[in-house]
């Protein structure tokens, strides 16, 4: 079990003054830590199709980058590389284990962890990421600079390599096993190894408005809402032919509007967005299938346990009516179930009390042997 340690400042001072503001370092946040996982087992991991890898390191002085999965590492060296793994949390109930001290952030801002093995003078060059990170040093030491946030200079060192111009420091720091380091979006940073080292970073991402709206577009169309013509009656004779004059602008905009004043609407889709998956999820389905019956009494003996990674969420504007949003999909079990929803998306573990106020609900039941089924959660004994 990891245990956040904060010595300098508390949670509240942490997202008053530094989340989402400025970098800062975390001296032995996690005390006498111990890697999650060993450099082996995530070498294992990269050779996998399924998990996103990388490997980064310099050629005759120039970035190089290579995606898995990889079969060997031999013609690397001992020095200058890294291996980059991404959603290790999805494979790994160790690594799981790390994003739990982070839940003072909601799960739908989290991104994923990210881990990087890296041989002595190894990194990923200097960059600017676009999500807040947590960068939690594990066995090793690795050398950090940080600098502002400002109109930095980026440019492809490689296809797979977005780097920044040399910056000034406001941090310049050696990280010890158990220290962090957090960093907001936009701060360049840089990060060598001086020596053979692992390091864990918990990303936590926002989505681009961008990203949102081409969102709520697919999701109108998938559930073939929005289809009221723009309607004008009694409108003045038109002298201008070419202009959209004020009225009508006004009326674009209210027609766009009430799509986002639907707050059900909204809700629908941000659970539904928001719950999909970047990476795979290790999936392991039943050879012999549960029944209900069988899921009643497990349930009973112990707890049900969510599958790393595997994103669940509740809406306040539709959890009154039992309603969640499982790895995409929308389930409604009806209003006596919200205080299980809430209990089944909130924890990582739920128990037969948990869920109790719904088992009598057989859609409900139903849709947690279909999840067990598929491996969304499962029962560890």
């Amino acid at each position: 079990m990891f245990i956040l340690t904060l010595a300098e400042f508390t949670l509240d001072d942490f997202m008053q003054h530094y989340w989402q503001q400025k970098p800062v370092v975390i001296r032995q946040g996690f005390k006498k830590f111990v890697d999650p996982i060993s450099p082996e087992d995530l070498a294992g991991l990269a050779c996998e199709e399924q998990v996103d890898s990388r490997l980064v390191y310099k050629k005759r002085g120039k970035w190089q980058a290579e995606n898995g999965p990889f079969e060997s590492y031999a013609h690397l060296g001992k020095t200058g590389w890294s291996l980059i793994v991404q959603a290790v949390n999805h494979w790994s109930p160790e690594v799981a284990a790390l994003v739990k001290p982070f839940d003072f952030i909601p799960k739908w801002r989290l991104d994923d962890v990210m881990i990087s093995y890296s041989t002595p003078k190894g990194g990923v060059g200097p960059h600017i990421d676009l999500y807040d990170v947590f960068i939690c040093q594990g066995s090793g030491r690795r050398q950090w600079r940080v600098g502002d946030r400002g109109a930095h200079r980026q440019f492809a060192a490689h296809a797979a390599l977005l780097h920044v111009d040399p910056f000034d420091a406001i941090i310049d720091v050696e990280l010890l096993p158990g220290d962090i380091l957090y960093i907001p979006p936009g701060f360049p940073h840089d990060g060598v190894s001086l020596e053979t080292s692992m390091s864990f970073s918990v990303g936590f991402r926002g989505k681009s408005a961008c990203d949102m709206l081409s969102g709520l577009a697919d999701h109108v169309i998938d559930k073939e809402l929005g289809s009221t013509l723009f309607s004008d009656p009694g409108r003045p004779i038109h002298h201008k032919q070419g202009q959209i004059n004020a009225t009508d602008f006004a009326r674009i905009r209210a027609q766009l509007q009430s799509i986002l004043d639907d707050d059900s609407l909204v809700a629908d889709f941000a659970g539904s967005f928001l719950s999909r998956t970047k990476c795979q999820l290790d999936l392991q389905a039943l050879d012999e299938p549960m029944d209900a019956s069988q899921m009643l009494l497990s349930l009973a003996e112990q707890p049900l346990v969510r599958t790393g990674g595997l994103r669940c969420f509740y809406v306040d504007a539709t959890v009154a009516q039992g309603v969640c949003y499982v790895d995409g999909e929308r389930h409604a079990f009806g209003a006596k179930a919200k205080a299980a929803i809430r209990a089944l998306c909130d924890h990582d573990c739920v128990t037969h009390t948990h869920l109790r106020g719904a088992l009598q609900n057989p859609a409900f039941v139903s849709a947690i042997v279909q999840w067990i089924n598929a491996g969304y959660w499962y029962f560890e004994d």
